[in-house]
C-alpha cells in the first residue's frame, strides 16, 4: 500500500461545471479529459505567474487552460489532429480572456517532441503535466435512447481515432515503454529543478488489476527523473466530512457486473498523483527514490 503525501480537494464541484464557459463546444467528446480541478491544483502549487507550463499528451488542451487561466505560458503536444484542433482552440479562448498569458498547440508525437518545439525553448519548462491513457472502462458518457424509440442507453464519446499510432490503443507495456520515451523527452524540456506531474488511476482488465500508478513511477525513474511526492487527488466531492462519489454511468454498471462475479472492483473515488524533479545534479537522488521502494 503506497505512503501519500497529501490529498487534493479538486473535485468541489463536478468536472462538467468546472469547465462551464471556458472550453469551446465539443471539448466533452474527448474519451479521457484530466480533469480541470487537478489541473489548476498542480499548475497552482508546482509553479509562479509567467512560467511555462507542458503537457506532451494535451488531449483538449485542460492543462494548458487552467494554466492560461492562472497567468501561466502554456504548451501543448497532441497526436491526433481533432483533438489538437480543439486544444488550440481552448488555449486562445483561455488566452484572449485573461490577456496575461501565451498558449500554443503542436500536432506531434510526443516521443519525438524535442525535434519539433523550437531549441528555444529546451530547458524553459517549469512544470511538466499529464496523464497517459489508460483503461476504456472508465470513458465515454451515456444518453438515453428514448429519442430513437429505443429502449435503455447507449455508451458515447469512449474511443479515440483509429490511428494504431495512437498509444491508447496498444498494449500497456508497449505504452509504459513509449510513456518513458516522453518523459525522457520532457525531461530535456525542463528547466533544472522542474517539476513532472502525472496523474493516473489502476483499472482491471478481465478481472487483472492493470497497477499503471506504479508502472509509471518505473517510468519516471526510467526516465532519469526523481520521485518527490506521491498524493491523492480527489475525483468526488467533500460534503460533512464524507465523499460524495460522481461515478459515471458505465463505472457503476462495471462495478455491478464486476462484484457479480466475485471481482473486488470499486468506484473509483481519486486520481494517484505522482510528482517528479529533474534535480539541478544527481546529489541526494538515491536516498529520494529510495524512500519509494515500496
Amino acid at each position: 500500500m503506497p505512503c501519500y503525501d497529501s490529498v487534493w480537494n479538486t473535485a468541489p464541484t463536478s468536472a462538467p461545471a468546472q469547465r462551464k464557459g471556458r472550453y469551446t463546444p465539443g471539448s466533452a467528446a474527448h474519451p479521457a479529459k484530466m480533469h480541470p480541478g487537478i489541473a489548476a491544483h498542480a499548475v497552482a502549487t508546482y509553479t509562479k505567474p509567467g512560467d511555462l507550463v507542458l503537457d506532451p499528451m494535451c488531449g483538449i488542451g485542460t492543462t494548458l487552460v487552467e494554466a492560461l487561466h492562472l497567468g501561466r505560458n502554456a504548451l501543448g503536444i497532441e497526436y491526433e489532429p481533432k483533438w489538437s484542433s480543439l486544444a488550440s482552440r481552448n488555449a486562445s479562448l483561455a488566452e484572449e480572456a485573461e490577456g496575461k498569458a501565451t498558449g500554443a498547440v503542436h500536432r506531434g508525437d510526443a516521443r519525438r517532441l524535442t525535434e519539433f518545439i523550437p531549441a528555444t525553448l529546451h530547458g524553459e519548462a517549469n512544470l511538466v503535466l499529464t496523464s497517459p491513457p489508460y483503461g476504456p472502462s472508465v470513458h465515454g458518457q451515456v444518453r438515453s435512447t428514448r429519442d430513437t424509440g429505443e429502449r435503455g442507453v447507449v455508451k458515447k464519446n469512449f474511443r479515440y481515432g483509429h490511428d494504431q499510432d495512437n498509444l491508447a490503443h496498444v498494449s500497456t507495456t508497449h505504452l509504459l515503454e513509449a510513456f518513458t520515451e516522453i518523459l525522457a523527452q520532457c525531461r530535456t524540456m525542463l528547466r533544472p529543478g522542474g517539476t513532472v506531474v502525472v496523474t493516473t488511476r489502476p483499472w482491471r482488465e478481465r478481472g487483472e488489476l492493470i497497477d499503471l500508478p506504479s508502472a509509471v513511477l518505473a517510468a519516471g525513474k526510467a526516465a532519469g527523473l526523481t520521485p518527490s511526492e506521491r498524493c491523492v487527488a480527489l475525483l468526488a466531492g467533500v460534503r460533512d466530512g464524507r465523499l460524495i462519489s460522481r461515478p459515471s454511468f458505465f463505472q457503476m454498471k462495471n462495478v455491478r457486473d464486476a462484484r457479480r462475479q466475485g471481482i473486488p472492483l470499486s468506484v473509483i473515488q481519486h486520481e494517484d498523483v505522482l510528482v517528479f524533479t529533474r534535480l539541478p545534479s544527481d546529489i541526494n537522488a538515491r536516498a529520494s527514490v529510495a524512500r519509494f521502494r515500496s
